[in-house]
């Protein structure tokens, strides 16, 4: 096993129990913390496994939000707004509630972000002075 695999095995280990895979439950743990990359990691491991099946959009879509975050921690605010709109126009192909996700609240989230970066012509990062944003699943 190297090192990033090594990696992804502790975060998933420390994702809370659950019905939901559990690569989908440390997606959430880690991006409720701040840590954007690590849930990118964790959830590129399924969407890997399902890019042409019923969930890759789903999959990617939250990939790409965690990637708009990253972007924003790392002041690209460009950068961020373009996976913002990406991961909106994945997300939007499915139901309200996939996957145990409200996609209203990811949604929301992106079209937020994006508004306060693109009203301020990419000089406001929306990051900044917030905590980590949350996304939560229904059980």
């Amino acid at each position: 096993m190297n090192e990033k695999q090594e990696r992804i095995e502790r975060l998933i280990r420390e994702a809370p129990a659950g019905g939901a895979d559990p690569y989908y439950r440390a997606y959430f743990e880690q991006f409720n913390r701040g840590c954007y990359y690590e849930a990118h990691e964790v959830l590129e491991h399924l969407w890997l496994k399902d890019r042409p099946g019923p969930n890759g959009s789903f999959y990617k879509g939250l990939i790409q939000l965690a990637g708009a975050f990253v972007h924003l921690q790392r002041e690209r605010l460009r950068p961020a707004a373009a996976l913002f709109r990406l991961a909106e126009a994945n997300l939007r192909n499915y139901p309200g509630l996939h996957e145990q996700l409200p996609l209203a609240a990811p949604l929301a989230l992106s079209s937020q972000c994006l508004a306060t970066l693109e009203q301020s012509n990419y000089t406001t990062n929306p990051l900044h002075g917030q905590a980590p944003p949350q996304l939560h699943l229904q059980c």
